[in-house]
C-alpha cells in the first residue's frame, strides 16, 4: 500500500484544496512535496518518502476551513481528518500516525509539537521554505493580500507606514514579507533545509535592495 502512498494522498486531498486561495492551495502542497523529496535526497538519514509525500500533499487541507473560521486550527484539523481519510483506504496505522505527526508539528505556532521524526523535519522546512526565494515572496503578498481589508482590518500598506499596526519597524507590510521570511529560515531543522534557506535568503535580500532603491526613485540623481 505504502508504495502507492503518495498519489493515493494526492487523490485524497485535491477535494480540500477547491476552496483555498493561492498561499495555501494545491500547488503550494505540490511544492512542498517536491522540495521534501528533494532535502530527503540530500539527508544523512534514512527517510520514509512515502509518508513524507502523502504529509505534505495533506498537510493544508484545513487551510480553507481556518479561513472561513469554521475551525480553529488547521493543523489539528487536517491530522485527524487525514488519519480517518487514510484509514478508511487500508493504510497501516504505522503509517498513518506517522502522516499524523509530521501534519500536526508542521506549523510555525507556538502551539504546534516540535518536529519528533525525520519525516516531519523535512515537511516542516519544505513548508518554510515556500516562503522563501522568489516564489516565496508573491506567496507571502498573497497572505498580505488575503489580510488585507477584511472585517477589523486594515488594506495593505506598502510604503506609508502610517496605519500600520502588525509590521516591524518601518510599518510597511513589504518589510512584514521579510521579517516572516527570516523567521521561518532561522527555524529550519535540516542541513540540507538550510542550505537551500541560504541560498533563498540571498534572493530575498537582493529583491528587498531592489525594492528600496525603487521606493527612492531608483537611487540619487
Amino acid at each position: 500500500m505504502t508504495t502507492d502512498l503518495g498519489p493515493l494522498a494526492r487523490e485524497l486531498s485535491l477535494p480540500y484544496y477547491d476552496a483555498a486561495l493561492p498561499a495555501h492551495d494545491r500547488y503550494h502542497a505540490e511544492r512542498v512535496r517536491d522540495v521534501a523529496l528533494r532535502l530527503a535526497d540530500d539527508c544523512d538519514r534514512p527517510v520514509d518518502r512515502d509518508v513524507l509525500a502523502a504529509a505534505a500533499w495533506l498537510h493544508d487541507i484545513g487551510r480553507p476551513l481556518e479561513r472561513t473560521g469554521d475551525i480553529d486550527d488547521h493543523d489539528v484539523w487536517g491530522a485527524i481528518e487525514a488519519v480517518d481519510l487514510l484509514d478508511s483506504e487500508g493504510v497501516p496505522t504505522a503509517t498513518v500516525d506517522a502522516v499524523e505527526h509530521c501534519i500536526r508539528a508542521h506549523s510555525i505556532r507556538a502551539s504546534s509539537p516540535e518536529p519528533a521524526t525525520v519525516e516531519a523535519e523535512l515537511l516542516f522546512d519544505a513548508d518554510k521554505l515556500d516562503a522563501a526565494g522568489a516564489r516565496g515572496i508573491v506567496r507571502l503578498a498573497c497572505i498580505v493580500g488575503e489580510r488585507s481589508g477584511r472585517a477589523g482590518e486594515r488594506h495593505a500598506v506598502i510604503d506609508d507606514a502610517s496605519e500600520a499596526r502588525m509590521a516591524p519597524e518601518d510599518g510597511r507590510d513589504v518589510s512584514l514579507l521579510r521579517h516572516w521570511t527570516r523567521e521561518r529560515l532561522d527555524a529550519l531543522h535540516t542541513d540540507p533545509g538550510r542550505r537551500l534557506g541560504r541560498e533563498r535568503w540571498q534572493f530575498v535580500e537582493t529583491f528587498f535592495d531592489r525594492f528600496e532603491r525603487e521606493a527612492g526613485v531608483d537611487g540619487t540623481h
